[in-house]
């Protein structure tokens, strides 16, 4: 036979959780009382329908079973209000109400229904079994008692008739009705696993069973017969503020008002109130407002206020708090991190840092040698130091004090050419046939690249690797590191101008109006590409396509594997002496004062960009933005998707002689001039910053004529064509300390 949720033993009734509950000498009364009105209540049961009797049946069937010694029998029935949860089974997990019933009486009377139905020895068998469960009864009242006294159970006995209409009917179906015990369960076994606070219970198949009961006996639905007025309030979902203030746990918070005793009359306002509908309540509350005093809003507000505040980044999943955060600047996650410690957690999520980096062009985390950690076991953000770090410097740059620069000395009076600059290695060359590769760190002379025997006049470098142009017609490959010559690299018949270095290829432009495709590990020239008649004066290569500008005005597209010229870009009418190519766009600097965007793929001019009054000497491309600068002292800023000039470099600050030589970062510009300074711009207003560099012989002859910048530091050639300036480089540092290290 199917076991119940609550088992009997003796008749002592048994909650969810251990504790017996003992009924009172009432209930001991009422259950003794139902085995005499089983025969009444059988022939009122006859006069119900069949289906309802039969339902009846089945349930007395399936909960019908032997009393024996040491056997609990329980049942549990789910109150107005409890809705079905289906994730828990009914009577394995306890809820924030139980209804504990002496089931003696309903199962008596079940018992003898069916007994009135079947043979004699059936009802002596029945009447025997009643029997034992009064003494068991008995027995378990004189134990339970004390335990009843300490649980302080609110016990519910429902009186009301159910519809019988004589007396006796009445008596005997007030002693069948069940004591409901109404309790809120606060210890849970070691087995069972509580709901939390509000959780919907699980109506049970024993729920259907005892709802049929009820209603074949009194021919009403369960519902119906309860009456509210007849039951113990319990605690439910708060209603009213004063609840949602308690269920929160801030009653002992509020700020009462001590001013006085509460004036009369105040409960029947209150009860007048309470007895409006929600609308009346709300207009009546307006009208309220209206009429009260600034500093008495001031105290509503103080109330209520704190129960609508929620921390809502805290009650979220990490993985969603995380993408919230991922639309607050760097700046405001830093606020963020400071309002509690699960923000700072959260704040400090390295890959979240990793997308803020990207977005602002860092591409690598900050390796330090000792982790900080916020408290043990979690440790500071990589990517966040990173960040960090890079706004400082940043900020360095800006407005950080020029602290006095390294001098490197030892091209003597003569003309720095080319300027190189990775990592800790800074390469120079000059006129005077010579390159020096120096220390950033210390500025001293590391070597002299001795070999050429012309002036340099172009030079690339890849790590430790140096490629050197030069009047003497050859090109060579240089190891930084030791200072040795690995190839001499022969083939153009007049100066090497020009060249561009991609991974282990550079591709180089000469004077002899072709250009050259080297491997630099074997020193071998690949491919000659031929096609200009006049110098070849600036290259850029790819890794798939070259584009050369020359003397001719003309720009070229190659095929360097086919050796084919693919597109001859035509538009310029003078001299081209300075490109830019992104792989999609080319872009190309003349004297003839334009500027011309062009399609590689179809050879056509995109855009136009007219603005610059003289010689465009030198340019950059970085996502669109071109930076350009010109021998009219200007430095321009353009979208070359767009052909829009987005900022002019000038004003009362600007350059007063040519510009030759820019570079510029992700938010900073950097532009030298013949005027002797290194001035620094915002790219993203156009203003100007500082200078970085200011000779004092600077409109004198005094030059800057080759400037290269880091992270975090820049290097400038300076010198003068008239003895006015010592020729030297210039390297200041922007770097904080080394602390983080």
């Amino acid at each position: 036979m199917k076991q119940d949720p609550l088992t009997r033993e003796g008749d002592t009734v048994t909650s969810h959780t251990g504790r017996r509950d003992t009924p009172t000498s009432s209930t001991t009364s009422s259950t003794f009382s139902s085995l005499s009105s089983v025969s009444s209540l059988s022939s009122s049961l006859s006069s119900t329908s069949s289906s309802v009797e039969e339902r009846s049946k089945e349930g007395s069937e399936e909960e019908e079973f032997i009393g024996r010694e040491g056997e609990e029998d329980r049942v549990s029935i789910v109150t107005i209000g409890e809705e079905s949860c289906p994730s828990e089974p009914f009577g394995t997990v306890g809820g924030p109400v139980d209804v504990t019933a002496n089931e003696s009486t309903a199962r008596g009377g079940d018992s003898q229904s069916k007994a009135s139905q079947s043979t004699q020895t059936e009802e002596q068998r029945e009447e025997e079994e009643d029997t034992g469960k009064e003494e068991s009864d008995r027995s378990a009242l004189l134990e339970d008692e004390e335990e009843d006294e300490e649980d302080g159970r609110n016990q519910v006995f429902v009186s009301e008739s159910l519809g019988l209409t004589s007396d006796r009917q009445t008596q005997r179906a007030s002693s069948a009705l069940i004591n409901i015990t109404m309790k809120r369960k606060l210890d849970h076994g070691p087995d069972i696993r509580p709901f939390h606070s509000g959780k919907k219970h699980c109506k049970g198949p024993d729920y259907l069973r005892e709802s049929n009961l009820w209603e074949a006996m009194s021919g009403k639905p369960l519902l119906e017969q309860i009456r509210p007025s007849s039951l113990v309030p319990f605690q439910t979902t708060p209603t009213t503020f004063g609840d949602l203030r308690a269920a929160n746990g801030h009653s002992a918070q509020r700020r009462r008002v001590t001013s006085g005793p509460p004036p009369s009359g105040l409960q029947d306002w209150l009860h007048v109130f309470q007895a409006w509908s929600g609308p009346e309540r709300l207009l009546a509350l307006d009208e309220l407002i209206d009429t009260c005093e600034s500093n008495q809003v001031k105290h509503m507000m103080q109330v209520i206020e704190p129960q609508f505040q929620r921390d809502f980044i805290s009650l979220l999943p990490k993985e969603l708090a995380l993408y919230v955060l991922t639309f607050l600047e760097p700046r405001d996650l830093m606020r963020a991190a400071q309002a509690c410690s699960y923000w700072r957690i959260l704040a400090e999520d390295n890959l979240l840092w990793r997308e803020k980096c990207r977005e602002d062009g860092i591409d690598e985390p900050l390796v330090v040698k000792r982790r900080q950690t916020l408290r043990p076991g979690f440790l500071l953000s990589p990517w966040k130091s990173a960040y960090v770090r890079q706004h400082r410097i940043e900020t360095n740059w800006r407005t950080g004090d020029i602290t006095s620069p390294k001098v490197l000395k030892g091209h003597d009076d003569h003309v720095i050419t080319c300027l190189q600059f990775c990592g800790d290695l800074i390469v120079s060359g000059s006129d005077d046939n010579t390159l020096k590769v120096w220390s950033a760190l210390t500025g001293k002379c590391l070597r002299t690249l001795v070999g050429h025997t012309g002036g340099v006049w172009s030079s690339q470098m890849d790590g430790s690797v140096v490629i050197s142009g030069s009047t003497d017609r050859t090109l060579k490959v240089w190891d930084a590191e030791t200072g040795e010559c690995v190839h001499t690299l022969y083939g153009h018949t007049s100066t090497v101008r020009c060249m561009h270095l991609h991974n282990k290829q550079v591709v180089s432009g000469s004077r002899d109006a072709t250009l050259r495709l080297w491997d630099v590990v074997s020193g071998e020239c690949l491919h000659v590409l031929t096609g200009h008649v006049a110098a070849v004066r600036c290259v850029q290569y790819d890794g798939r396509r070259v584009v050369s500008g020359g003397y001719d005005f003309m720009v070229k597209v190659w095929d360097p594997e086919t050796e084919t010229c693919l597109h001859t870009l035509q538009g310029h009418t003078n001299r081209v002496y300075s490109l830019q190519f992104d792989g999609a766009y080319v872009v190309s600097g003349s004297l003839d004062t334009s500027i011309r965007v062009w399609d590689v793929e179809t050879g056509g001019c995109v855009h136009t960009l007219t603005g610059h009054q003289s010689l465009t000497s030198g340019m950059e491309l970085k996502n669109n933005i071109l930076v350009s600068g010109n021998a009219d002292s200007t430095v321009r800023v353009w979208d070359i998707r767009s052909g829009q000039c987005l900022h002019t470099l000038q004003g009362p600050h600007k350059h007063q002689s040519a510009v030759t030589c820019l570079q510029f970062s992700r938010s900073l510009v950097m532009s030298s001039s013949d005027d002797g300074t290194v001035k620094l711009w915002s790219l993203v207003t156009g203003e100007w910053l500082r200078d970085l560099v200011a000779l004092q012989s600077g409109g004198s002859g005094g030059v800057v004529w080759r400037i290269r910048a880091s992270n975090t530091r820049l290097v400038a050639a300076v010198g003068s064509r008239n003895g006015t300036e010592e020729t030297k480089l210039m390297v200041l540092d922007f770097d904080l300390t080394d602390s983080h290290e």
